[in-house]
């Protein structure tokens, strides 16, 4: 640095980098916390549950560090302009030929290309320089066997460089400065000229020259400075020239040696038109592209002109100011010496002098106070350094520190899991009168195991972690109160999916993706596309589920949301309350027994309660055709978990009467019964073997499947598969539902196999979906080994189905009436009275 201000600059550009590096560090880790959803967002039961964001851990100090921070700016060139500032050398021309246009083509380019981004920059950040490749050998010869052809192009090119000097400066290593005040010169070339005359020569009579002869000179600065401009520019033409003319000549050789073998005429004028055509654009493009640099730079120039000017306003009002005041003082002075007699002259005198030692002992004293603030900075900056890298090391032993906690963690769930499994083995009751002692122990064992930690052990929760909750994060309750059986079965599986999902977070999960997709969305509405559809089907975060379900909800009603009026589902949900609605007591006595386990849906008090039941009664009220069927309140139910109730209402909406065929909700579950045949149809294809397996023990599976299809799993699998099921159900229809019961079916393969005898199966097939814990590997069944899934293959199965099931019913309306015929003409069968006309 030239000054010690542009010293203070270094430093203070140094100290800036230095804080962004540092902060860049755990950025990762703080952009995972934070998300791009809205905070106004509407979200449902769970999303309420989540807490507020959380602020940067470097906030305060960001606020200090604003607070103690010094603006400074540079008077002269600093950091890599300093260092390679050229001598100055005589403006002199160069000799261009066409023979060794690589080198100055590549030379100008580079200087051009440095000195357009350098303003742009800051100046401790290094520009990716981009050059021209250096030609092979086979190229050169190439180049050198069109020179001939080119002759008339390097004569017209000659010509123009014969009027300006070629490339006599290097433009990347002279930045842009503005004009410099004649007061800033006249100040300078004053401390240049003071040895040659002194002040009072100055003031005598040399004044006046001096400024002469540097009016000149700054005259002949600006023609010199407009005489490089042109130059400039010239030669900027003279490279785009020779830059169009070395694409043309490499695009007509391989043009001629390769692709007009065979082209006919008029085939190869209209490529060489279009080839016109894009090097036209092309030089349009460059035209407009040096004009907006340009035109940049002057705004850039006019700033710096308009602070400079105002700089200079401020100092010159704060030199009058000082002069008014030096005035009055003066003329204060004045008026009481001449009040005074001369014998007190020497009195002012002496107080004079003394005051004049007293300011030069201050400037010594503010000097040492200087130079031990330089001494300080210079430890405090030594300091700064160490102290981050003290702190980098720090966060990757916090890391490591806890990515093995997790795994550790991780293990323990798992070996507490195998411990309550074993446990209950071995409590199985012995054929003997007598009880074993390791029978007891066992026992006190599960009831160790089984006791919530409490607070009257401080000790050992201290050391115990807190494994397993009592509710999941969707509500639901991990350990049921009732049997001591069900409750060891449901903590061993608490246990494992803790493992899991302890196991899956010390990779890298999807959470970074969804962060980065939802950036990119901030401006801009999500559309349907392959990127969006795969990483809903690896699972939707749980802090954005709530916005990517309500998106889904909308993309399916809009035609239905677009002719409804404005509060159409508040007017619904009016008329459902004040007028007599038929399916209100079959609601009432479903509300309670939708989601038990659920503290949401627990007791009559729960805020979902309430919910659930306005969003049944206005859909009930939209259609009266199917009322309210079973099943829809555990719909309703799982998406007031994410939905408000108008967004649970539109949901509801999409897969009554979007995704699922109709007749699917009515009395008859007509759609339902298609679905299971057209399922059967799948299992034979897709899993044959299993397939031939129930069909060889008569085991109707369809008892089992028709629950999953009707409610969508729910109550069927454990809640985190159950939640990335709908992720994609939402957004895919009803064909995720197929593609996931194939494969419950897939992953339990093998151990249903093993199984020998209906009884056995059918009792394993009730609970065996709870069993499955591992949602990524049952994803990847569906998603990925059951291809190809056509859905225009579902969709046709489920046409030929439905006619037959409607045969089936004329056949067995049929049957119905010829029988109550038969009862009516026979008198023994007269009595003979079904449940149906009993209740008519």
């Amino acid at each position: 640095a030239a000054t010690r201000q542009d010293m203070t600059y270094w430093l203070q550009e140094l100290q800036q980098k230095r804080w962004e590096y540092c902060n860049n560090l755990d950025a990762a880790k703080r952009d995972s916390r934070t998300s791009p959803t809205p905070s106004d967002f509407s979200k449902g039961l769970v999303a309420k549950d989540n807490p507020g964001s959380i602020l940067s851990q470097n906030a305060s100090a960001e606020r200090a560090r604003n607070i103690l921070a010094v603006e400074t700016s540079p008077t002269d060139l600093v950091g890599e302009q300093a260092a390679s500032q050229p001598a100055p050398v005589q403006q002199s021309a160069i000799n261009f030929s066409l023979k060794q246009w690589n080198t100055e083509i590549k030379n100008s380019m580079s200087s051009l290309r440095k000195g357009n981004n350098e303003n742009r920059k800051s100046v401790f950040y290094t520009t990716e320089e981009w050059e021209l490749l250096d030609p092979s050998p086979k190229d050169l010869e190439d180049s050198m066997a069109l020179e001939e052809k080119r002759k008339h192009l390097a004569e017209g090119s000659k010509g123009r460089r014969l009027t300006s000097s070629a490339f006599p400066f290097d433009f990347g290593r002279i930045p842009h400065k503005t004009r410099r005040p004649l007061k800033d010169m006249i100040g300078s070339s004053k401390n240049r000229n003071s040895s040659e005359s002194s002040p009072t020569e100055w003031y005598s009579g040399n004044g006046n020259k001096l400024v002469s002869e540097l009016q000149l000179k700054y005259q002949s600065q600006q023609e010199e400075l407009e005489k490089l401009k042109k130059d400039l520019l010239s030669q900027k033409e003279l490279v785009r020239l020779l830059q169009q003319t070395v694409r043309s000549s490499q695009y007509d050789k391989y043009f001629a040696s390769r692709l007009c073998e065979g082209v006919p005429k008029d085939k190869l004028e209209l490529l060489h038109q279009k080839d016109d055509q894009i090097l036209g654009l092309n030089n349009q493009l460059e035209k407009l592209n040096l004009e907006k640099d340009s035109l940049q730079q002057e705004v850039k120039n006019l700033k710096c002109k308009v602070g400079e000017l105002n700089e200079q306003l401020g100092m010159l009002m704060e030199t009058i100011q000082a002069k008014d005041e030096v005035i009055m003082k003066l003329s204060r002075q004045l008026s009481e010496c001449e009040d005074n007699t001369s014998s007190q002259s020497g009195a002012v005198n002496s107080a004079m002098a003394t005051c004049t030692n007293k300011e030069l002992q201050e400037l010594d004293r503010l000097k040492d106070n200087l130079q031990g603030y330089k001494t300080q900075n210079k430890f405090l900056n030594k300091e700064i350094l160490e102290l981050s890298a003290l702190r980098r090391n720090a966060e990757a032993r916090e890391r490591e520190w806890q990515a093995k906690y997790t795994s550790l963690e991780a293990k323990l769930c798992q070996i507490e899991s195998k411990y309550l499994i074993l446990l209950q083995e071995m409590k199985t009751p012995v054929c003997s009168e007598e009880q074993s002692p390791a029978r007891e122990v066992i026992t006190q064992l599960l009831e160790d195991a089984l006791k919530a930690e409490t607070s009257e052990q401080p000790e050992q929760a201290f050391f115990k972690p807190h494994l397993v909750s009592e509710y999941d994060i969707y509500g639901f309750q991990t350990v049921p109160e009732d049997d001591d059986e069900e409750k060891l079965v449901a903590k061993s599986r608490a246990l494992d999916l803790r493992s899991l999902s302890l196991s899956e977070n010390r990779e890298i999960s999807t959470g970074v993706k969804w962060e980065n997709y939802l950036a990119s969305t901030m401006n801009r509405e999500m559309m349907r596309c392959v990127e969006l559809k795969n990483l809903i089907r690896s699972g939707i975060p749980h802090e954005h589920r709530s916005k990517i379900w309500k998106w889904c909800v909308n993309l399916h009603v809009k035609k239905f949301k677009d002719s409804a009026v404005p509060g159409y589902f508040q007017t619904l949900l009016q008329n459902a309350l004040e007028k007599q609605n038929p399916a209100s007591k079959q609601i009432e006595l479903d509300l309670l027994r939708t989601l038990p386990n659920n503290k949401h849906y627990s007791s009559p008090t729960s805020e979902g309660i309430q919910k659930l039941r306005n969003v049944l009664l206005a859909f009930s009220w939209r259609n009266p055709d199917i009322g309210y069927c079973q099943g829809l309140n555990r719909l309703v139910a799982i998406a007031l978990l994410y939905l408000e109730q108008e967004d649970a209402f539109w949901c509801l909406v999409t897969i009554v009467e979007v995704f699922m065929p109709r007749d699917y909700y009515t009395k008859t579950l007509l759609g339902s019964q298609v679905d299971q045949r057209v399922f059967k149809d799948l299992m034979s294809e897709k899993l044959p073997r299993l397939h031939a397996h129930f069909d060889q023990y008569k085991v109707d599976y369809t008892l089992i499947t028709f629950n999953w299809f009707l409610v969508v799993f729910v109550d069927s699998v454990v809640s985190d598969i159950l939640f990335k099921i709908w992720d994609s159900f939402l957004y895919e229809g009803t064909k995720v539902i197929f593609r996931f019961a194939l494969a419950l079916f897939k992953y339990k393969e093998e151990e249903i196999l093993k199984l020998q005898d209906s009884m056995s199966i059918f009792k394993y097939l009730r609970y065996f979906t709870r069993t499955i814990l591992d949602a990524r590997k049952l994803t990847g069944i569906a998603f990925g080994d059951l291809n190809p899934f056509p859905l225009r293959q579902i969709r046709n199965r489920r046409t030929y189905h439905l006619e037959k099931v409607h045969l089936e019913l004329t056949e067995l309306e049929a049957i119905r009436e010829d029988f109550l015929r038969e009862r009516d003409t026979c008198v023994e069968k007269r009595d003979l009275i079904s449940d149906d006309e009993e209740d008519s």
